[in-house]
């Protein structure tokens, strides 16, 4: 394995023109992917993963005019741990198969990095850069330095697969060194940026009507869980469920200082003016209650009135540079894509429902299927996956009355090693999960063990529908009220699943199915097992 990746950063060095820089840090190219091997027993298959090296946030994502997805995302191409960060590209036209792009953003500079940030279609040509075209993209980014964190923005002719640096960048520069991650939407008739002001524990809102010149409207401070830094705002318009209004949501990233530790996403409901953004009340609402959820961001482009989609990094801080899948040359995934909306549920109130996006184009085999599982168990044995990857779902009526003694329980486990990630909802109080009982990594910050609230509807119904992709598990309970994303690291793959139930009354119906999930990266492989993506992109 280890070999094979030494070949592959050999490659990626020769191939295509090199960016001057530092002759101590190894060559990246320029205007050729980074091929990539997915066969690795911790490669998750249907999230994205970089193909080599060390990921983090997503950046610049967005719809285009083709329905193609872009996603941007921190890289560093040379290395398995943060720093020297550009903006690694992919492209879907699912969000589950995804094409590997050439590099899109360099630094200027060896000490200098293109940290996070976002990107727009610039249908109107209010930036001028585009006089002929209705498909110009603008990235909006901080360039970090040893000395400053600016905005700076980069435009792209060909539809966002090369960027040309703005020659009177920066846009936005207020001497500071805490000052980062533009998020940018069109409303009505400008442009608006969140942007974080980190270690003021404040969100400015910026407007400008050409992406050029920005002019500062208001703040979003000192509110919900500081930790010690915010970073990664975003707002998005949302639609709200069981009605034809939409509700803006303010989601700010704070790290480290989460609850359990390290990095985590809280989100405000609210409404948003073009200038000012008032949330709906002071209550601090977390995006996910496990530790691997973290600066999420919504695409640009999707249509309004319809879900938003986000996809967020699937990682924490507290041990990201830690985890044992170097040991197959590359580190962090993105979480599942997934479509958002807001409910106003009994009792909680405003809560960011979030669900898996169109499972389709992966989902593979049913696997198992049953309507009886009422105090019973289903085991499936998936050895046979060739993914290693399942779905799983369950759906539960008649729950009006029943207590926490009635349980519905899943465990996903290796016979050999008796490794395990289980989790489970004692009915109307707590759902858990449980990664416990793996045992191929050990970390002090590694919790492993998280818990939510989940009340019962008055309606006596309840769902769980859980993806498990060999590293990864996440899960999303009782309609995508409440979601936990959660790394694991077994020794051997997990290959078995058991769902049960125990202590239900006889007005309990359970049905549970499984199905298989296919990789996103077979079909891309080469003869020799090696994705290389879209050699064919020459930068300009």
């Amino acid at each position: 394995m280890k070999s094979r990746v030494t070949a592959f950063c050999l490659v990626a060095a020769l191939v295509g023109g090199v960016m001057a820089q530092d002759p101590t840090v190894p060559a990246v190219p320029t205007g050729t992917p980074i091929p990539g091997d997915y066969n690795g027993p911790y490669r998750p298959q249907v999230h994205f993963t970089p193909p080599q090296h060390f990921m983090n946030d997503p950046n610049g994502m967005f719809l285009d005019a083709n329905g193609t997805y872009h996603l941007y995302y921190q890289y560093n191409p040379t290395a398995v741990v943060a720093g020297n960060q550009h903006w690694g590209h992919a492209t879907s036209r699912d969000l589950y198969h995804w094409i590997n792009q050439p590099i899109a953003l360099f630094p200027p500079t060896s000490d200098s990095g293109v940290f996070s940030g976002s990107a727009v279609v610039d249908v109107n040509n209010t930036s001028g850069f585009f006089p002929d075209q209705d498909n110009g993209v603008v990235a909006i980014y901080t360039l970090n330095t040893p000395t400053a964190q600016v905005q700076e923005i980069s435009y792209s002719l060909d539809g966002g697969y090369t960027f040309t640096a703005f020659a009177g960048n920066p846009v936005i520069d207020i001497g500071s060194t805490q000052f980062r991650d533009p998020k940018v939407i069109w409303y009505e008739d400008h442009w608006v940026m969140v942007v974080a002001l980190s270690q003021d524990f404040a969100v400015a809102i910026y407007t400008s009507p050409d992406l050029k010149t920005w002019s500062h409207a208001s703040d979003f401070s000192h509110r919900g869980l500081l930790g010690l830094q915010y970073e990664c705002p975003n707002l998005v318009k949302l639609p709200m469920e069981g009605s034809e209004d939409d509700i803006y949501v303010l989601t700010i990233s704070i790290n480290p200082g989460a609850p359990l530790g390290g990095s985590i996403t809280e989100y405000f409901p609210g409404s948003f003016n073009g200038t000012h953004f008032t949330a709906v009340d002071e209550a601090a609402r977390i995006a996910d209650f496990a530790k691997d959820n973290y600066a999420g961001q919504f695409f640009y482009g999707t249509p309004d009135g319809e879900d938003a989609v986000s996809i967020a990094w699937a990682s924490n801080w507290q041990y990201t540079q830690v985890v044992p899948t170097a040991q197959e040359g590359w580190r962090s995934a993105m979480s599942l894509p997934r479509r958002n909306r807001l409910a106003n549920i009994t009792r909680i109130g405003w809560d960011l429902i979030s669900l898996p996006y169109d499972l389709r184009p992966v989902l593979g085999q049913q696997l198992a299927s049953r309507t009886d599982v009422v105090n019973s168990t289903l085991e499936v044995d998936y050895s046979g996956v060739a993914s290693n990857a399942v779905y799983f779902e369950a759906n539960v009526t008649g729950l009006a009355g029943v207590g926490s003694a009635s349980t519905l329980n899943f465990i996903i486990r290796n016979p050999e090693t008796g490794e395990s990630v289980r989790g489970g909802y004692f009915f109307g109080d707590q759902f858990f999960v449980d990664r416990g009982g793996v045992r191929g990594f050990d970390n002090p910050f590694f919790t492993d063990k998280f818990s939510t609230s989940s009340l019962l509807r008055p309606d006596g119904t309840w769902t769980l529908s859980g993806v498990v992709d060999r590293s990864i598990l996440e899960v999303f309970v009782d309609r995508g009220t409440t979601s936990a994303t959660a790394l694991f690291f077994p020794t051997q793959p997990l290959t078995v699943l058991t769902l049960s139930t125990a202590q239900l009354p006889d007005s309990v119906s359970v049905s549970v199915a499984v199905y298989a999930l296919e990789s996103g990266w077979k079909g891309s492989e080469n003869g020799e097992g090696v994705v290389v993506g879209n050699v064919t992109t020459t930068a300009m």
